[in-house]
């Protein structure tokens, strides 16, 4: 199960980034963390860049309530997303997958 915990608003959960994907996809469960794969290279920030869209755009949201944690240089990532429920993200993650 990933894990994640919920607080003042927002949901923090692990992230295992694949970058040079051939395209942008929730894989599943890795070690603990979603697995996400992003077709942009981990070059100047573009795979950070494009799994934030990628979240935003998973869940409706704007860009501003995805924010990276830690492991902005590291393919295991904390991600923060705001303005959302436990509940909500986990059962948008297991339809994906």
């Amino acid at each position: 199960m990933i894990s994640c915990s919920e607080k003042n608003g927002a949901v923090d959960f692990s992230v295992r980034l694949q970058p040079r994907a051939s395209k942008n996809e929730i894989v599943g469960e890795y070690d603990g963390a979603l697995k996400i794969r992003i077709a942009a290279p981990p070059v100047e920030n573009a795979a950070n860049k494009a799994c934030i869209e990628f979240l935003a755009k998973t869940f409706g949201i704007a860009k501003s309530q995805v924010e990276i944690l830690s492991g902005d240089t590291s393919r295991n990532k904390l991600i923060r997303i705001y303005g959302i429920d436990k509940t909500t993200l986990l059962a948008k993650f297991y339809s994906k997958s």
